[in-house]
């Protein structure tokens, strides 16, 4: 059941900050307040709905700044008119949801990324983040290459920051996604 419609995201927003419904379903190009920030806003205030995006933005980087913001799901209005009604579904039941052409753009980008990443690790440091995984400590690596222990630390430093992770816990999280890995062999 519609309960309610509105022109603009800033009276969408007045009008729900203190409301609940199900879910949500917005257009990201609406006048006045964005509807990024409008589900931004609505997340800040612990607003618990279920925020649906139907857009004809087909950009990955739209889906993701909507999700950022706190949307559950993103369907195109280039998709296909019961994908509209898949999503409303999938997000109705706490799941989330993005249409097939966003989804697929997404995956290939994440796939070309994962690529660069690994691209960017010289050998030594491809090896040495794979004794690391392996559970090795510094000694061992650097006795097993013939290095001190302080160029095996800087070269471990080195990865993570090339991987774009903070700690040993990211950094296997991150070889599991780069499918140096595989996460059953843990």
């Amino acid at each position: 059941e519609v309960v309610a419609e509105y022109a603009d995201a800033s009276h969408a927003y007045l009008e729900l900050k203190d409301k609940q419904c199900d879910v949500i379903v917005t257009d990201l190009s609406m006048p006045g307040l964005s509807a990024v920030e409008m589900i931004e806003r609505l997340r800040q205030r612990g607003h618990a709905s279920k925020i649906l995006v139907f857009s004809m933005h087909t950009s990955v980087s739209f889906a993701k700044k909507a999700f950022a913001a706190g949307a559950n799901g993103y369907v195109t209005k280039s998709s296909e008119p019961n994908t509209l009604l898949h999503g409303l579904r999938e997000v109705f039941t706490g799941r989330q949801y993005l249409s097939a052409d966003i989804a697929q753009q997404l995956a290939l980008e994440q796939l070309e990324s994962a690529d660069r990443l690994l691209d960017e690790l010289s050998v030594r440091e491809f090896e040495i983040l794979r004794l690391l995984i392996d559970g090795r400590d510094v000694g061992h690596i650097a006795g097993s290459l013939n290095l001190s222990p302080q160029t095996v630390r800087n070269v471990h430093y080195n990865v993570k920051k090339k991987l774009g992770v903070k700690d040993d816990i990211e950094l296997m999280r991150r070889a599991i996604q780069l499918k140096i890995i595989d996460a059953l062999e843990i």
